[in-house]
């Protein structure tokens, strides 16, 4: 598998009720006036200004938006502490050296993911980690986090970090909690609580990442790209489907970013420049998992699957960084030694100012690049007519 390279490219919302009072009205009836003219719209367009709708209604009415979050260490917030043989674990120093308290929670970067942002700028806590709670705990009604390092749509991606939460697994453990609700508030509440939230799905890296471009890995070696991006995208309809048996309606799928820009794949180019076949492969899983969500849509009732497609923003990001206050894009703020892994170690060399670093390690975007995409994507999802105040960056 010969990869060349190529350096070409093909806010804290104010959620008060009085603010949003008085522009609810005008955001409900552009959206509903959108949404009775789809023949102007696309089906992506028409699924985000429903998203639009909710969220607005939520907010001006009173009740916390509930989201189940699923993926990989992109947006894990501890569950394989729980995991006791998991060598993807982010545990220890310096990870979360900016995170409330300084300590290391799971979280692979050394503040906030960028669910912990999204959280925050829909008023709500960051959901916990499932395998934090019992199946009792009133937690499991207002949001959990399913998400687990070294995660893939393919259940042997990762299969080298010995134990994790595939995206398989993890829908597997949200049945556990649609169980639980039931118990808890009975099968038709439960049914319109599950209806009625947002699920926030980012999934895709690891299997490419730590599968597909592992020389030593038997998928990278037996698919071709057409076939292995055959076996991703109907692997994640059968899951994407699974989730909508159990109740989902509104599911907002992440879709990736150049991932031959992040350091460890820059580290395979002679000169440290970006994989241009990786980011080639990257733009098209993200074309046809755009499909397949439309094809879901049509297809599945009720269903309201939205692509959040981030793409262009992390490249940017990563090649005009100076433009959103950093200095660094090409490696990472922790010395990572890539032959061992890529993550920050308690032995790593840190850098002088972790605000001006777009990467933390040789994979996951620091707290302060985690605060740029989370804006980027919130205003896809939720697009207002006045930009967002920025998200407040932790004092470090």
């Amino acid at each position: 598998m010969s990869i060349s390279t190529d350096m070409n490219k093909p806010e804290q919302l104010d959620l008060t009720k009085t603010t949003f009072h008085s522009i609810s009205i005008n955001y409900k009836s552009s959206c509903f006036s959108k949404l009775n003219n789809k023949s102007r719209m696309t089906a992506s367009q028409q699924v985000i200004a429903i998203f639009l709708v909710t969220y607005v209604v939520a907010v001006s009415s009173g009740p916390s938006i509930v989201t189940y979050i699923f993926g990989d260490s992109l947006t894990e917030v501890g569950n394989n502490n729980y995991l006791q043989l998991s060598l993807a674990k982010s545990n220890f120093p310096y990870y979360g050296i900016d995170y409330k308290g300084g300590m290391a929670t799971g979280r692979f970067t050394n503040g906030r993911t960028i669910g912990d942002i999204i959280s925050e700028k829909l008023g709500i806590p960051s959901p916990p980690p499932f395998l934090s709670l019992s199946l009792n705990d009133d937690a499991i009604l207002k949001g959990v986090n399913y998400a687990s390092g070294g995660a893939g749509i393919l259940n042997d991606t990762g299969i080298y970090f010995i134990q994790k939460l595939s995206f398989g697994d993890q829908i597997d453990n949200f049945n556990k909690t649609k169980e639980g609700m039931k118990q808890k508030i009975g099968s038709e509440a439960a049914e319109k609580l599950c209806s009625e939230a947002i699920f926030f799905i980012g999934i895709g890296s690891n299997d490419y990442v730590n599968n597909y471009l592992q020389p030593f890995l038997a998928d990278g070696q037996q698919y071709t790209h057409d076939e292995f991006i055959g076996l991703l995208i109907s692997t994640l309809g059968e899951q994407l489907t699974r989730l909508h048996q159990l109740g989902a309606r509104k599911m907002v799928f992440h879709g990736l970013g150049p991932l031959g820009c992040i350091p460890s794949q820059r580290v395979k180019s002679k000169r440290g420049q970006c994989l241009k076949q990786v980011n080639e492969w990257v733009i098209q899983f993200n074309s046809r998992v755009q499909k397949l969500l439309d094809a879901l849509n049509r297809n599945l009732y009720g269903a309201k699957l939205a692509f959040a497609d981030t793409y262009s923003a992390v490249w940017d990001l990563i090649h005009n960084p100076t433009a959103y206050g950093f200095k660094i894009s090409n490696t990472s703020c922790c010395n990572v030694d890539t032959s061992v892994g890529g993550l920050c170690l308690p032995n790593s060399k840190l850098c002088k100012n972790r605000t001006e670093y777009v990467f933390w390690d040789a994979f996951h975007p620091s707290d302060a690049a985690n605060v740029v995409l989370a804006n980027k994507f919130f205003s896809i999802l939720f697009p207002e007519p006045h930009p967002p105040s920025p998200t407040p960056l932790p004092h470090y």
